[in-house]
């Protein structure tokens, strides 16, 4: 029987609440293999679970995607062998582990070419995108896009991949620290949205023409402004709340403001079964070698160090993606 060394969280709270304990792992059942992982990613869900802004059933443990190398293969898996390097991000909360048991159904292969490090850095914010760009709003050449939080781990996926598919983007990010990272990323213009005229400044970047689709994952302080930047018959995508919940509206404002479409899409059910999986990450993967999605992993911590980790995403320390490694 292996050991695994996992985070586990008795209450809900701030990053000290964060404990890490070692816990026997039993042989896989039928139909699961048995990882050992190399990379966990990190994502803005993991605080908001952690915190208790979205609650989970106590105890638990914390995260949603990491990569690794098959173990042990349980009965009844086709498609999987020990040795097989392999990725997932919907096994359920627990991925702050060095060991799991996991549903091959939950599992894609990692191409060559790829590295353990960059599929767990990349892999959940890139289906995130994938979904995004390609079935909340198919983004198309000639579109405007606004992309809120642009140098954030998502947000540089987001941004590349849009403009890749020929659209003219403009991030917004907190703070001019930030504006380098998000040029880099894909962005054609830079806005500060911590500043009052931000919504002006992104109206002034793209010659007046208002944005087909906004990506909004920040959301209490840009989300009114955000409706704000929509073309008439737009669509606004909320997928995060990183400075809070978004206010609540009347839907009329959404006629008021020009017929918008308002949408809280999320990762997990465009990628519902086995084949979704498979193929949205044949998309991703293929957008990754083909330059669309590029990677900056911004930080790396030890597993026994994920409180640092969350405090440095809470803290707006870090440009790019988060991983740990167990």
């Amino acid at each position: 029987m292996a050991t695994a060394r996992m985070v586990s969280l008795a209450k809900h709270g701030g990053a000290e609440v964060i404990e890490l304990i070692d816990k026997e792992l039993p042989a896989p059942a039928a139909g699961e293999v048995q990882i050992c992982q190399t990379a966990v990613g990190f994502n803005f869900i993991d605080i908001y679970q952690r915190s208790g802004m979205y609650p989970l059933e106590l105890p638990t443990g914390l995260g949603h995607e990491a990569a690794g190398v098959v173990e042990v293969v349980g009965q009844g898996v086709n498609g999987f062998k020990v040795g097989d390097r392999v990725m997932y991000i919907n096994a359920g909360i627990g991925a702050y582990t060095s060991r799991r048991n996991v549903s091959a159904e939950k599992l894609v292969h990692i191409p060559e070419g790829v590295s353990d490090e960059v599929a767990a850095a990349v892999f959940f914010k890139a289906m995130t995108a994938q979904y995004l760009v390609k079935k909340t709003y198919k983004v198309k050449a000639g579109d405007v896009v606004l992309v809120h939080a642009a140098a954030g781990g998502v947000g540089q996926i987001l941004a590349g991949w849009a403009k890749a598919l020929g659209a003219f983007v403009v991030g917004t990010v907190g703070s001019e620290a930030k504006f380098a990272a998000a040029k880099a990323a894909g962005c054609d213009a830079v806005v500060d949205y911590s500043k009052p005229n931000w919504v002006e400044e992104v109206l002034k970047a793209t010659g007046g023409r208002k944005a087909n689709v906004v990506y909004d994952s920040v959301a209490k302080t840009t989300f009114l402004g955000s409706l704000d930047c929509a073309a008439p018959f737009g669509t606004v995508a909320l997928f995060g709340a990183a400075s809070g919940p978004a206010p609540d509206i009347n839907p009329e404002i959404l006629n008021k403001k020009g017929c918008l479409f308002l949408t809280r899409p999320s990762v997990f059910p465009h990628n519902a079964t086995a084949a979704l999986l498979q193929e949205n990450a044949k998309d991703v993967f293929d957008a990754i070698k083909s330059g669309a999605v590029k990677v900056q992993i911004g930080a790396k911590f030890p597993l026994e160090q994920a409180a640092d980790a969350h405090r440095a995403a809470e803290a707006r320390k870090v440009s790019g993606a988060i991983i740990m490694i167990p």
